[in-house]
């Protein structure tokens, strides 16, 4: 488990949001509907995600309507935060 990064989800509503929307792959759309905050807002954050190893693109030749799921680093994250809101 890295704590950096837990740390670094836990910093911010809209991280945790967008973690907790990705339990199952989805479009950056889908999850700014979802979370409730803007595409732009969205895809910073995946941009961000995906440097750090917590997601994956699945459709990374796609120009519009991109998927993403959690990597097992992801998975192992998401995991914690919700066992730690419990």
């Amino acid at each position: 488990m890295d704590w950096e990064l837990y740390s670094f989800i836990v910093r911010s509503d809209r991280r945790k949001g967008i973690l907790v929307s990705l339990n199952k792959p989805k479009t950056p759309t889908e999850i700014s509907k979802e979370v409730k905050v803007s595409v732009a807002h969205v895809s910073r954050t995946l941009k961000e995600f995906s440097k750090k190893g917590i997601i994956e693109c699945l459709t990374p030749k796609a120009k519009v309507g991109r998927i993403y799921q959690l990597t097992a680093e992801g998975k192992i994250l998401l995991e914690m935060l919700k066992n730690s809101e419990k």
